[in-house]
């Protein structure tokens, strides 16, 4: 059972309304989903929220596609069955594969030795509090990704881990598909 009470944009607490409002272009729904809805219930979360999505939207200069693969190693650390149906749902609209989402999920390489570093550098992070060895991260380096792309995959795993911790925290309910691959 959820821990945090979801609201409507009408219940809103007036400084969500907008926000919550916002978020419903996002939704598959066409409503706010429950972990936008409970996140309402506290403005300052919602807020939180909304300004790493907006900021990784406006200034992000990786693709969508990389960015939903960095999400979902991410997701696969922390153990939320809610941020892995939602990631896997923008990966596989993305043009990602189902096998190839399967196989992010599980910690294994898609077989794109470029991206693949990119992965292996936030899956190391999400899995120990941010730390990833020399080795990794100049591997990534080696194969191509500079210090701007480097640091702002950092951003991916931030937006993720938020997400998930809220979402563990609050006990959301799921209101998406939960048919992920694998």
């Amino acid at each position: 059972m959820a821990r945090i009470p979801a609201h409507t944009i009408e219940d809103a607490p007036a400084a969500a309304r907008s926000l919550l409002a916002e978020m419903i272009q996002f939704s598959p729904t066409g409503r706010p989903l429950n972990m936008h809805a409970q996140m309402a219930h506290a403005p300052a979360v919602l807020e939180a929220y909304v300004s790493i999505r907006r900021a990784t939207a406006r200034l992000g200069t990786l693709d969508q596609r990389v960015r939903t693969a960095l999400m979902l190693v991410s997701a696969a650390a922390d153990d939320s069955p809610y941020a892995v149906a939602i990631i896997s749902t923008l990966a596989l609209r993305s043009g990602w594969r189902q096998d190839q989402v399967a196989a992010l999920l599980a910690g294994q390489d898609v077989g794109e030795d470029k991206l693949d570093a990119l992965t292996g550098v936030v899956r190391e992070a999400a899995a120990n509090s941010g730390r990833v060895s020399d080795a990794t991260w100049d591997y990534a380096a080696g194969q191509g990704w500079d210090d701007e792309q480097l640091a702002e995959a950092f951003a991916y795993l931030g937006l993720t881990v938020f997400t998930s911790y809220f979402l563990n925290y609050a006990a959301t309910e799921l209101d998406v598909p939960a048919d992920i691959p694998g």
